[in-house]
């Protein structure tokens, strides 16, 4: 009798569940999984954005003419900001580009966490993919507002160098450099909604501390590296290194500034990341 019992007894599997550590935590391969929903999430900003608008994709071709306009009238024939002999209406037009893209890509992606709230609500999925889409639709205006800068690059007879080969790599600079600010942002806007307002007064700021209006030329020596610890100023003198060439580089050497920069921006990157992985969790019950 006592046999029998013991060969009925079922065995019983314990299975125990512990937090992954180190890099598995952060469980990146979840973004490539969910790759097609990055696609999805992208278009519906694009759309969204230019939906039921008069002048539709036009506004990514004013918005950087007027800014280039009115800095040219104030900054170029008033104040006359130096340009090392460079048309100011280009020069500032080839920092315009990266920079409106970094300002349009970090409001997206810090806001639209909480704009996606009854997404996040009822449905799982990586929440990192919303502030990459926000990141990604803003790579259409660019590619409009870069065929403005090629028109006016044959208006001034400037001759694009190799160095114009380069200029994906700025590119992609700032998008690492919108994505970790916007990481941080996005998920501090879930728990403080004061970010929300405070992300356009911060960029409004930021534009000034950047050399968009004017060159790094125009900052003592001494000091230059301190332009460096604004990740941004390697992107926005990247685009003029690689569109003015070596009309550009004869008065100033960019590459100590670039090195800075990455640097900066791979930190506030990979802290971004580990950050909002770290809080994604509690999203659903806050937001």
């Amino acid at each position: 009798m006592k046999q029998n019992m013991v060969t009925n007894q079922k065995q019983i599997q314990i299975t125990y569940l512990k937090p992954a550590k180190g890099l598995a935590a952060l469980n990146l391969k979840d973004l490539w999984d969910y790759r097609e929903l990055i696609y999805f999430l992208t278009w519906r900003d694009l759309k969204v954005r230019y939906k039921q608008t008069v002048l539709g994709f036009t506004w990514v071709i004013l918005q950087p003419l007027i800014n280039m306009v009115v800095f040219t009238v104030l900054f170029g024939q008033l104040l006359k900001v130096p340009t090392d002999g460079i048309p100011y209406p280009i020069f500032s037009f080839a920092a315009l580009l990266p920079w409106l893209y970094f300002a349009g890509s970090l409001t997206r992606s810090s806001t639209t966490l909480v704009g996606s709230a009854n997404l996040i609500s009822k449905v799982f999925f990586p929440r990192m993919v919303i502030p990459i889409a926000g990141v990604l639709s803003g790579i259409v205006d660019f590619l409009v507002s870069l065929i403005v800068l090629i028109g006016m690059m044959l208006f001034y007879q400037i001759t694009p160098t190799w160095n114009l080969l380069l200029l994906p790599i700025f590119l992609f600079l700032a998008m690492l450099t919108a994505l970790g600010f916007g990481l941080w942002f996005s998920a501090l806007n879930v728990r403080f909604r004061d970010v929300n307002h405070l992300v356009p007064f911060i960029i409004e700021i930021w534009k000034y501390a950047t050399p968009v209006i004017y060159g790094a030329t125009l900052i003592p020596e001494r000091f230059r590296f301190l332009l460096g610890l604004n990740p941004m100023t390697g992107v926005v003198e990247g685009f003029r290194w690689a569109i003015l060439g070596s009309k550009y580089v004869e008065t100033f050497n960019p590459g100590p500034l670039f090195i800075i920069s990455i640097s900066i921006t791979l930190v506030v990157l990979i802290s971004g990341v580990i950050f909002f992985r770290n809080t994604e969790r509690t999203f659903a019950d806050i937001i």
